[in-house]
């Protein structure tokens, strides 16, 4: 079946996919970010008593029902990919994958849907604090849209949880509670969230910034200033914390994607951190990896050729090995199942046996060329140094703001600095996407890592089909961006004093 697949319709549904997963990220993070900002606006208005507050709550709410709208349509575009141009994905491995999925769009989304109702229509009809309770609900119930959306995807990048039956051909989960809260689901959520914070911040910074370049709306500016810096600057320690324990669990289940993102064509012992080619931090990456100064970091060359003492002891195969075990893995499946329709149970049991020993290579015996389980380094490389670069210039831009405004050094800023703050807005998006580029291109070939590469998870579609939607969705994206910063821009021309 595999052979009869065109190769540049593998690359035509990739590039699909990642159309629609990175348009659908430029309004995820903004939506769980405003939801803090104004969830905290609010609260200090119930607090407080201060209409200020309410207006200036009511005013981030706006832009943030626009961005909301516009992040769910895309979400659904995305999920339906799966049973389009990856349908062997879905028959694979659809009962662990869709669990989490089904949870999200059944609880989080219904409970977004309710209580969004209640934040928008709700003022003036229910109590301040029944009120408060609605907007942090709304944004709680697209933090745990979030949660479940993430327990799919590290899943991806590390499964576990589940059992193959080779009677159904399929993985079917064993234990729910190790696929929804696994270390790398756990650490996965509170680095995407909270990275999330510092993009909502860094909007909202930002747009306040044109304000004071307009000389309007001075008091609204200071004050959304002040707490989107609070936000960011609490969302980026979690960031920063959470991105290094990220980096530990990625050096023990995908020590590829580490040696790519450093470009580390050979490990060693007291490995140290590239800043950029030529410096360096000594022996960092090693007690990223380790935990030890001095411990090993296999690269790139180690991993094809294996060789190395592994951590329990054992020695590390090489690529070619992995391949010849899948092989072998495949090879026992078609002869077991081969057994129980002739209904030659000893048989298959000794072709069983050989299965499940050589399953965990079993996604390698589907790879062709082996240099395809090397990720563009290149890419990698400088999308990791991106998104650690800016992201350490939105902390800089946190502490600073957090200081003027407190301060009240910012009320007569020099012009230089609010054109600063606002071109920080795309800083954050850019820096949002480098860091999805490096959890996704440093995954590849892999569908699920070691056990499902692209070459095996594709649909048995035309290629033409791929490319007409692959160009209907780009258009069709490139309205709804035009559509959405239009209407933003005109809520943000209006202001606060037009919200009623």
């Amino acid at each position: 079946m595999l052979a009869s697949i065109d190769t540049s319709m593998i690359d035509w549904a990739r590039a699909q996919f990642a159309l629609t997963a990175m348009y659908h990220w430029l309004f995820v993070p903004l939506t769980l970010g405003l939801a803090v900002v104004m969830g905290t606006m609010e609260t200090i208005y119930v607090i407080s008593g201060n209409e200020f507050w309410k207006r200036t709550a009511k005013f981030w709410m706006k832009l943030f029902g626009i961005n909301f709208a516009i992040g769910v349509a895309t979400g659904i575009i995305l999920e339906f990919q799966f049973g389009t141009n990856w349908s062997n994905y879905s028959w694979f491995v659809g009962d662990i994958f869709g669990a989490p999925l089904a949870i999200e769009g059944v609880l989080a989304f219904f409970m977004e849907a309710t209580f969004i109702a209640v934040m928008f229509f709700g003022w003036g009809k229910v109590s301040k604090k029944a009120h408060l309770a609605s907007t942090w609900l709304t944004g709680l119930g697209a933090t745990i849209s979030a949660w479940w959306i993430l327990v799919a995807n590290a899943w991806m990048q590390y499964p576990v949880g589940m059992e193959f039956n080779p009677d159904t051909m399929r993985n079917e989960m064993v234990d729910f509670f190790a696929v929804a809260f696994s270390p790398m689901a756990i650490v996965k959520f509170f680095h995407t969230v909270l990275s999330s914070w510092m993009l909502g911040a860094t909007f909202v910074i930002g747009v306040s910034a044109w304000y004071l370049l307009k000389n309007r709306e001075k008091e609204f500016a200071l004050a959304s200033i002040k707490v989107a810096s609070c936000v960011g600057l609490f969302g980026a320690a979690v960031t920063f914390l959470t991105g290094d324990l990220s980096a530990y669990q990625v050096a023990k289940v995908q020590p590829m994607k580490l040696a790519t993102f450093e470009g580390l064509q050979q490990g060693g012992n007291g490995v140290g951190l590239k800043i950029v080619e030529g410096v360096e931090i000594p022996k960092a990456l090693s007690f990223m990896a380790t935990r030890d100064i001095d411990g090993f970091v296999p690269g790139i060359n180690d991993l094809m050729e294996g060789g190395y003492a592994l951590p329990d002891g054992t020695t590390a195969l090489s690529v070619d090995e992995k391949i010849q075990r899948g092989k072998i893995a495949i090879t026992a499946l078609g002869n077991y199942r081969k057994a129980k329709t002739e209904k030659n149970e000893e048989q298959a049991a000794i072709e069983m046996a050989t299965l499940q020993e050589n399953m965990p290579y079993f996604g390698y015996g589907y790879i062709k060329d082996k240099s395809t389980l090397v990720p563009n380094v290149s890419i990698m490389f400088w999308a990791f140094r991106i998104m650690v670069g800016l992201g350490s210039f939105l902390v800089l831009t946190y502490i600073v703001m957090l200081y003027r405004t407190w301060r009240k050094k910012h009320d007569n800023a020099p012009v230089w600095l609010n054109y600063l703050l606002l071109w920080s807005i795309p800083v954050a998006y850019i820096t949002s996407q480098a860091g999805w580029i490096v959890a996704e291109v440093g995954r590849q070939p892999w569908t699920i890592q070691d056990l499902l590469p692209v070459n095996a998870a594709i649909s048995k579609v035309s290629t033409g089909s791929v490319q007409t939607t692959f160009f209907i969705f780009l258009i069709m994206f490139g309205v709804l961006a035009l559509a959405e910063v239009g209407i933003m821009i005109n809520a943000v021309k209006k202001g606060p004093a037009d919200v009623k």
